[in-house]
């Protein structure tokens, strides 16, 4: 189906405006950012070596604790089932275990907090904080195209965060991510986008006045609103001009068919695969440096040899064996595609380098075991990237070390400045990497 992008922007607009505008018209001025973003921001990439890029994948409903993490902690652990497809991997990953995020807890409401580390409270009331991947974003803001993307298998939710709170919905079609990333508009069109982007600073700035004339007549708790408002209007103006440059370059051409979507909505393994898919060519071309995936808690049935109960109904399998056996093998074949999408990277050569050593591969869970709904001893995959892999980092299973602690460590790995995340207590303890 062909998408006219024009459309895809307008529909974005009105909706995102009767959603979220709180001044008379503010709403065109602080949802336009987000929609013609995603011609995200130019500037000269200024980097020595290969650029550094991250790649999260998380997961609704975790990983069974005992067929994920080894028995014995180090570089000379026996595989566990789960790994033992990876076992060829063996140097390129770290398994972390006995982790969570303090004061997190709520069942499935954590999975609002996996990329924050945020603890949202028992009445949903707390605002949330901004999450890994859009911190490390904002960092490369200017050097791709797209500052990040935001996908999922499937459902409306992600656990990525802006640094105001708001949740950002993510894509769930490869095929329109394939239009958006390399289905280009003419030149007429293009320039037409950029036009909308100095229009649209004109729009801010008389939004802004119009606001600020209003700010006698607010309370304090509105006033300080309104002053939130003016800081995100600032904001935006300095990347209108950034994006202006952007709308005006060509998209990347890519030798590649535009995938087609899988139809069947349990199918969540070939959508995790044709997702990585995608995700390897968005890396490829430089296109963003920063992507998050979820797989949501689906409760239909997965497509796979032997199972023939819900994803949903099998995570809450209280220790029944045929439940166990059946969710292994869902669980079992999760594992075994993100390895392949681990080999995927490093079979791809950027920069001298592969793309998997360019690349940090995180994959988690709000739920370390999705039977009673338990946020602690969160399942951690580790990949990538330029940390020194190969071992299993096993800390107290009763007494969790701060999950936040590793955010700090891919942070400082990617380049970022960063000495705490959220609760974080310093880096974590036992995980290198290679600097420069």
């Amino acid at each position: 189906m062909n998408l006219n992008p024009a459309k895809i922007v307008s529909s974005r607009i009105r909706s995102l405006l009767h959603r979220r505008t709180v001044l008379r018209g503010s709403g065109v001025a602080m949802s336009l950012p987000w929609l013609s973003a995603m011609a995200g921001s130019f500037a000269d990439d200024l980097e020595s070596g290969a650029p550094r890029r991250m790649v999260t994948t998380t997961l609704g409903l975790g990983l069974v604790d005992g067929n994920l993490n080894p028995t014995q902690t180090g570089r000379d652990y026996a595989a566990s089932p789960y790994l033992k497809s990876l076992d060829d991997l063996r140097d390129r990953f770290t398994i972390i275990s006995g982790t969570s995020h303090p004061g997190v807890s709520g069942g499935h409401r954590a999975e609002a907090s996996i990329l924050t580390a945020r603890p949202m409270g028992t009445t949903g009331q707390v605002r949330n904080t901004i999450s890994l991947d859009q911190h490390v974003a904002q960092q490369f803001s200017g050097r791709t195209r797209y500052e990040s993307l935001v996908l999922a298998t499937s459902g409306t939710g992600s656990p990525c965060y802006t640094r105001h709170g708001a949740m950002i919905p993510p894509e769930t079609s490869p095929s329109r991510l394939y239009e958006k990333l390399f289905v280009d508009e003419s030149d007429a069109q293009r320039k037409r986008q950029a036009q909308k982007v100095l229009q649209s600073r004109s729009i801010m700035d008389l939004v802004g006045d119009d606001a600020k004339s209003l700010q006698r007549e607010l309370g304090v708790a509105d006033r300080d609103r309104l002053d939130a408002y003016f800081t995100s209007v600032r904001e935006l103006e300095k990347q209108m001009q950034t994006n202006q440059q952007w709308a005006l370059q060509p998209k990347p051409s890519v030798d590649v068919p535009r995938p087609v979507d899988v139809a069947d909505p349990n199918d969540l393994i070939q959508r995790f695969d044709v997702m990585c898919g995608m995700i390897k060519l968005a890396l490829e071309t430089d296109s963003t440096r920063v992507i998050s995936l979820h797989l949501p808690a689906g409760g239909g049935v997965v497509p796979i040899d032997g199972v023939d109960q819900g994803y949903h109904s099998l995570s809450h399998h209280g220790r029944d064996e045929e439940k166990l056996a059946q969710l292994q093998r869902v669980e079992t074949a999760i594992v075994r595609h993100w390895g392949q999408f681990m080999r995927d990277l490093a079979a791809s050569e950027d920069s001298g380098t592969s793309l998997l050593d360019q690349t940090t591969l995180l994959m988690t869970s709000n739920l370390g075991n999705a039977s009673n709904h338990d946020n602690r001893n969160m399942p951690v995959l580790l990949g990538g990237g330029k940390f020194r892999h190969g071992a299993h980092l096993g800390f107290d299973r009763k007494n969790n070390y701060p999950l936040p602690n590793l955010f700090v460590s891919i942070l400082q790995q990617m380049g970022v400045p960063a000495d705490q995340f959220a609760t974080s207590t310093g880096t974590m303890a036992g995980l290198d990497f290679n600097v420069g």
